[in-house]
């Protein structure tokens, strides 16, 4: 629902704030005083294009802004909110749209407005003109079942995927099977240990790579401690000899007690690390061929790691892979033939499915047609003829409400029917049929060519139409005005200067004033007063207010 509604420097409008409530709005005025301004204002929120002939005469920019209450599927929350769009119209340069003060495109404006606000008159901005909506409301008022023709619809669409991931071209298929074959050959000959085979392999490779440094490495560390090491000079001091003195120059004696008893566990560990040294040492050997083995394993795993994967971790899961998309690939023509068994059953139950939608909406076309016909003969178009063309294969997603709005004219779509007028009743009519629709409705120019009881009937429909949604019609007929919850007069001023209109919501007595003057042109015409507080009184009366 509109809240508020500002604008500023638009057209012959200076400025103007409305608050706007539930139930029906009408808006009149003079002639040329601006009222369809507050229509263009409205469309301009919700995408409408942004012509800079809009935009006050003397004033660089037109701005204007809306709060509307979020509808709950517009909401972050379970509470619907309130949202507010703006646009801002400059006379140079390209307009700017807003959505809560966030930046957007009008294309983001016009998505958000969809769901707030459907004008109905000559603008652009009229869902039920559409297919697709035309569509959904013929489904709305059949209540047409389409869950089971969706679901039909998706498991053919599932299966179809698979029968394309299997792979429909046979010559492709035949190159990927060769491909994969060789790939996991080649990751299964290679024989992976495990993903750490590689840090072995480098360890295995340094000490095979500097073998002869290593035992050397070894021979001298022996010399140092023991001096019995390969490669020791006769008398050479050694670490064993230095601890074996120490000892015996501190033992038994109690001040030294402790460190004597340190003393001998280094010994011991001195004794421990020699012998550890001799025997690594005496345990290296060079051996080239296994060197060049442990290179040559070292190269094909890098060489798989390319391939396959950054780890051998990778190269063993991606060997995996390959394996299960083997299967596939040799048990393709199996499996293809049972998807293929499949997608023909799921298009046979797509197929009824689409057949009993297609019935349900060719037998709910002609009433809809013929309620859309009665109203519209209510509206002052007793001539009228309405029909709703479901065409194409099943489910006959093809859906066309035509309309011949004169005798001898033939039916048209919606869309190319050319008074304004006749649209917007067109509209009216459908809008009183279906449920559906956003939460504002806006009519312009809905009773053009009408009057005396044709009028009557417009404001009665309106005024049942605002029972479900908010309603703001531009209107020139007292008889529609007054069955309005709030009046909206539009005045013009005009000076040596400029013109410019205001607009203000009227009390009852300004009502009076107001449909007196859209009566007989002479608002302060007793006759025409009392004339006026009855059409108020007749209108209330019948909404029980």
């Amino acid at each position: 629902m509109l809240l508020e509604l500002a604008v500023r420097d638009l057209g012959v409008i200076p400025e103007l704030r409305l608050v706007l409530g539930p139930g029906m709005t009408a808006v009149t005025g003079e002639t040329g005083a601006g009222k369809t301004m507050v229509v263009d204002a409205i469309e301009l929120l919700v995408g409408g294009r942004a012509d800079p002939m809009l935009v006050r005469t003397g004033a660089s920019e037109a701005w204007v802004e809306g709060r509307f209450v979020r509808p709950g599927d517009l909401s972050d929350g379970d509470e619907p909110g309130e949202v507010v769009l703006s646009r801002a119209i400059p006379r140079n340069g390209r307009s700017r749209a807003y959505i809560d003060g966030r930046l957007a495109t009008a294309g983001e404006l016009a998505a958000v407005g969809a769901a707030l606000v459907d004008l109905h008159g000559q603008h652009a901005h009229q869902s039920l003109l559409h297919p697709a909506a035309q569509r959904e409301s013929l489904d709305r008022f059949g209540d047409v079942d389409l869950d089971p023709l969706r679901a039909a619809r998706y498991d053919v669409a599932l299966v179809a995927d698979e029968l394309t991931a299997l792979g429909g071209d046979e010559r492709a298929r035949a190159r990927e099977l060769d491909l994969v074959r060789y790939q996991v050959g080649e990751i299964d000959g290679a024989a992976v240990e495990g993903p750490d085979e590689d840090e072995r392999l480098e360890a295995e490779e340094d000490l095979l790579a500097d073998a002869a440094a290593h035992r050397a490495a070894a021979s001298g560390a022996l010399a140092a401690l023991s001096g019995d090491g390969n490669g020791a000079s006769d008398g050479a001091a050694s670490a064993s000899d230095a601890l074996g003195a120490a000892v015996a120059a501190v033992a038994g004696r109690a001040p030294f007690r402790d460190a004597e008893a340190r003393l001998r566990a280094l010994a011991a560990e001195l004794t421990d690390v020699a012998a550890e040294l001799r025997a690594t040492g005496e345990s290296i050997d060079e051996d080239p061929a296994r060197l060049d083995a442990v290179r040559e394993r070292r190269q094909l795993l890098h060489d798989l790691r390319r391939k396959y994967g950054d780890t051998l971790a990778d190269v063993l899961a991606e060997g995996e892979r390959l394996k299960g998309r083997l299967a596939q690939l040799e048990d393709h023509d199996r499996r293809a033939a049972e998807l293929d068994a499949a997608l023909i059953e799921a298009r046979k139950v797509e197929a009824a499915a689409a057949a009993v939608v297609a019935a349900a909406r060719r037998e709910a076309a002609p009433p809809l047609a013929q309620r859309i016909q009665a109203n519209l003969a209510d509206l002052a178009m007793p001539k009228a003829e309405v029909a709703i063309e479901v065409r194409g294969d099943d489910p006959g997603d093809d859906v066309e409400v035509l309309l011949a709005a004169n005798p001898g004219t033939p039916p048209l779509p919606l869309a190319r029917v050319a008074s304004g007028g006749e649209l917007a009743r067109t509209m009216l009519a459908l809008r009183l049929v279906l449920t559906g629709a956003p939460p504002t409705l806006v009519f312009d120019e809905v009773d053009a060519g009408i009057g005396g009881t044709a009028a009557l009937a417009v404001g009665r429909s309106l005024a049942r139409l605002a029972g479900e949604h908010q309603v703001l019609v531009v209107t020139h007929l007292p008889q529609v005005a007054a069955y309005a919850d709030e009046q909206v007069q539009v005045a013009k001023q005009t000076d040596e200067a400029a013109t410019v209109s205001q607009a203000r919501v009227l009390d009852r007595p300004e009502r009076v004033i107001e449909l007196s003057r859209m009566l007989s042109g002479q608002p302060d015409s007793d006759a025409a007063r009392t004339h006026a507080a009855e059409l108020l009184a007749s209108a209330a009366g019948e909404r029980g207010r």
